[in-house]
Formats: C-alpha cells, sequence, structure tokens
C-alpha cells in the first residue's frame, strides 16, 4: 500500500545543459511512468483497431517495466475496436451508438493487449474511472492502492474513461485529461504523451516549410499556449490545447511531461534510451503531497469563494487561512468538507480548498469579522472558512 510521501521531482543539475543530458536526467531517475496513446495512434486508415501497433506498443511498455520501473497505461481506442468488432466502416456520431461501440470494443481493446503482453509474462489489467472516481477522497485513495497492488503482479494497469456510461466523457472529455490525473494520482515523474504529431511546434507546417518541434519547454507559459493551434491532429477527442493543458496539470504538481509520435518507430524506448524525441516539458511547480494534488490540482471543486484583493494578497503569501472577513460572495452549493475554488474579484481561481462551511452558512457569514459570524449562526466550529493546511495555491 501506497503511502502520501512527496516524490521529489529530478531538476537538471546545470543551468544549460543539452536537452539530451536533460531528458537522460529526467527520464532515467523516473521510477514511475504513465503513458497515454490517442486513438489516431491505436486507428487504421479505416478508423479500426490496428493489432500491430498494439504490439509494438506492448514490446516497448514491457522493456520499460523489465529494468524495475512501473509503468501504468492510458489507452484510448475502445470505440475503433468496437467499430471493427461491429462490421462499422465510419465511427458514428450518434451518442447511443459511441457507448455500444465503446461497450463491444472495450474487452477486445484489453484482450488485444493482453494477447500480447503474455508473450513477456505479462498481464493486462483493465480499470475504468469516471470523474466520480477522483472527486471522492475514498475512491480516488482506493484505486490509486489497487494501481500499486497491480505494479506488484507483473501487470500493466490500463486505463480508460468508462465511456459506455459516462455522458460527459465521451461528448466533452479526452484521456489526456485523464492521463495527467493518473499522473498526479500516483505522483509519478513522468508523463509520456502519443499522439500522431512529433510534439509541440513552433510554426504551422505548410507544403513548403516543415514544422519545427520543439525539444525542450522549461515552463508552459502564454507564449507556449498560443503555440498550441500549430500542432493537430485529425482522429480523436484532444487536440494540442488538451495536451498543454494537461501537461500544465503535471508540471505544476512537479512532474514532467513528454510529448511525441506514437507513429514513429519505437517511440518509448527511444525516450528511455534518452533521445531527444518529441517535446519534453520540464516540472517547474512545486512538489505537492498527494493530498494537495488531490485537493488542488485534481478533484473538481464544487463551488467557490469569491475574495477581496487583500484576502488574495494574504493567502498568496502562504502564511493565513481564509476568514469570512475576506470573502465577497459564494457561488454553488457544497457541504462541509468539499472542494472549493478560491477566486478574485475578476473571476480569477487562484487557489483551491476544503471548506469548513456549507455553502448555506458560508452565505451567513461571509464578509463578517469573527465575533459576527459566530452571531449570525449562533456558534461557530471553525474560526477559518478554509484553513492554510487545506489550501492550494495553483497557477
Amino acid at each position: 500500500m501506497a503511502d502520501e510521501t512527496t516524490i521529489k521531482p529530478q531538476a537538471p543539475r546545470a543551468t544549460n545543459p543539452l536537452p539530451d543530458l536533460v531528458r537522460q536526467e529526467v527520464v532515467l531517475s523516473a521510477p514511475t511512468w504513465v503513458v497515454k496513446v490517442g486513438s489516431s495512434v491505436l486507428a487504421k486508415p479505416d478508423g479500426t483497431l490496428d493489432l500491430a501497433r498494439i504490439g509494438h506498443l506492448s514490446d516497448q511498455l514491457s522493456a520499460i517495466m523489465d529494468q524495475g520501473r512501473k509503468v501504468a497505461l492510458v489507452s484510448s481506442g475502445a470505440v475503433a475496436a468496437g467499430m471493427g468488432r461491429l462490421g462499422w466502416s465510419r465511427r458514428p456520431d450518434n451518442l447511443r451508438q459511441l457507448q455500444a461501440a465503446a461497450a463491444v470494443g472495450q474487452a477486445y481493446l484489453i484482450r488485444a493487449y493482453d494477447e500480447e503482453l503474455r508473450r513477456h509474462d505479462r498481464h493486462a489489467a483493465q480499470i475504468l474511472l469516471t470523474h466520480e472516481d477522483f472527486d471522492s477522497r475514498p475512491r480516488y485513495l482506493n484505486t490509486r492502492n489497487t494501481l500499486h497492488a497491480l505494479f506488484d503482479c507483473r501487470s500493466l494497469p490500463i486505463i480508460n474513461e468508462n465511456d459506455s456510461i459516462s455522458v460527459d466523457e465521451i461528448k466533452f472529455g479526452d484521456n489526456d485529461r485523464l492521463a495527467a490525473m493518473v499522473t498526479n494520482l500516483l505522483q509519478a515523474p513522468l508523463l509520456v504523451i502519443l499522439s500522431v504529431v512529433d510534439g509541440l511546434y513552433r510554426n504551422a507546417p505548410t507544403p513548403d516549410s516543415p514544422p519545427e518541434t520543439l525539444s525542450l519547454v522549461p515552463r508552459i507559459d502564454d507564449q507556449i499556449l498560443g503555440l498550441a493551434g500549430s500542432s493537430k491532429s485529425t482522429l480523436g477527442s484532444g487536440g494540442m490545447q488538451s495536451k498543454l493543458a494537461s501537461a500544465r496539470l503535471v508540471t505544476q504538481a512537479g512532474g514532467s511531461v513528454i510529448i511525441t509520435s506514437g507513429s514513429r518507430e519505437n517511440p518509448l524506448t527511444r525516450i528511455l534510451a534518452g533521445e531527444p524525441v518529441g517535446t519534453l516539458f520540464l516540472a517547474h511547480g512545486s512538489t505537492h503531497a498527494a493530498r494537495k494534488r488531490w485537493i488542488g490540482l485534481t478533484a473538481r471543486p464544487r463551488g467557490s469563494f469569491i475574495v477581496d484583493a487583500g484576502a488574495r494578497i494574504a493567502l498568496e503569501s502562504g502564511s493565513t487561512s481564509l476568514l469570512a472577513i475576506g470573502v465577497s460572495q459564494v457561488t454553488g452549493q457544497f457541504d462541509k468538507g468539499d472542494v472549493v475554488g478560491i477566486r478574485d474579484l475578476d473571476g480569477h481561481e487562484f487557489a483551491r480548498g476544503l471548506t469548513n462551511y456549507s455553502s448555506a452558512d458560508a452565505l451567513k457569514i461571509r464578509g463578517l469579522r469573527s465575533r459576527e459570524a459566530r452571531l449570525a449562526l449562533g456558534e461557530i466550529v471553525h474560526e477559518e472558512l478554509v484553513h492554510r493546511d487545506n489550501l492550494v495555491l495553483i497557477l
């Protein structure tokens, strides 16, 4: 059973080392990897599952695990697999048919992985998740414990969204974010996203000008986010914007991310060898313990506290809790112990935390001093709406 000790990212030792030296340090020092492979990588041109690609991918994942590393795979492809089994020639646009294809295809997808992994004396283990598994703290911890148990018995956890029943996920979600959430759940130092593009492009490709792939990104800022439109795939639900958002979620928590093409030859073993393939996004955020990763970067807020400028400055100092007097508005409906967002007067969310009060009680005491809050509620159990020990600043 895993504890909640913090895994510190391995920072580069030199100020301006060559990218391949940075990669060698980041990649080789990561005991746990999360690998995400998209539908565009696993599908043939006709949209059905590419079994040969499954075989090559399984060989590479086994090579990583043979070095004693733990690997979790977040794999799309259930709909593509279902299309092939059902004899459909094109991806349906009807939600019911998508869910049916996912239900049929998920079994076939796991079977394909299992048959290939058995050649390496390993097992495929299916785990289907929804947002609720991350929002609930007990389910979140149980998922993590299950993954660690699978690592101990020569099994590869193969994770996917539960598309056959989760309407929101199949319509609006994608596995890029799921992979980032799994990475933070495991406190894995490295996430590898296999796409159909070589990485993040500096320029949009044209017939006369091939794209230039950025090798190293120290920090994901607005300028980097602005390059997302230059790197696009035609299949799957997540484009480069989704991948950058997911990479930011991981790098904020102290992990590194590599985005590269899963269509190139042996991308994972080349990464393992420290070769400069794709784009490496370096960890730059403070390393959070597992519990604070859940509060700040995983669980969805049930509502928000809108705070004044003075409260934001105080909270960003890291030495104070959120008091009722600093709260201007309360939005959403939530209970004591839920995760809430903390926003400034412009609506920018800069922190998250566990609330000590329900939304109904918080509305009664917002903007009040402790003595006034006590009179408003009849009693006051906590001086703070959110205690600083349960508060996480986010970028």
